[in-house]
């Protein structure tokens, strides 16, 4: 079985390929299927978000389509950026949003945060499967390391004293949030599976 990814993204390909793939599935990206899609994503969910994605390439193609939305929550934020989190302040650029981010909670004792994605796949007979998946942390005072992309410098895990762009790509995958999501949606794959 095939499923298009909602995503230019070659890294959530990878990382999808490597879960799907011992179900017997092949993930592609779109633009394998001819497709440069960029449907607006004006869900006020992480899951609503995802499904406008997959729908509207699950349409244009007739292939089943798979989509992740995620985004960093901070409590001191009341839960923001969440869903706004690639987009937060108006901001271009990693750097300049995560520096944002270290303003904003300047002074703040509560730096809890957590990483939050939600999956989604559509099926052209109308199906849907969903998985969501968290990583909890805190918010570094000041961003370390060099791997990553996003918020990883300043997105500390307590219990590994690293933040995620200290973390190799295995260590970052054992616990991330899309690893998480991914590992629950493949479990709700597999039963739909053995059911058609």
């Amino acid at each position: 079985m095939k499923f298009v990814l909602a995503s230019h993204n070659r890294g959530k390909l990878k990382e999808m390929q490597e879960i799907l793939g011992e179900l017997g599935v092949e993930v592609v990206l779109q633009s394998d299927v001819g497709l440069d899609l960029e449907p607006e994503e004006n869900g006020t969910t992480f899951a609503e978000n995802a499904a406008i994605k997959a729908s509207a390439v699950m349409e244009a193609s007739g292939l089943p389509a798979i989509a992740d939305d995620s985004g960093l929550c901070v409590d001191a934020l009341n839960g923001g950026p969440g869903i706004y989190s690639a987009r937060y302040g108006g901001v271009d650029g990693d750097v300049a949003r995560y520096q944002l981010l270290l303003n904003n909670l300047r002074g703040a004792t509560n730096r809890a945060a957590h990483f939050h994605t939600a999956i989604v796949c559509i099926f052209p007979n109308g199906d849907v499967l969903r998985a969501e998946g968290d990583c909890h942390g805190t918010i570094a005072f000041a961003p370390r390391g060099e791997g990553g992309f996003g918020y990883d410098p300043v997105f500390y895990v307590p219990e590994l004293r690293k933040t995620f762009a200290q973390l190799t790509a295995e260590e970052k995958n054992a616990i991330s949030h899309r690893g998480n999501a991914l590992r629950a949606f493949a479990v709700e794959l597999k039963e739909y599976l053995e059911k058609n």
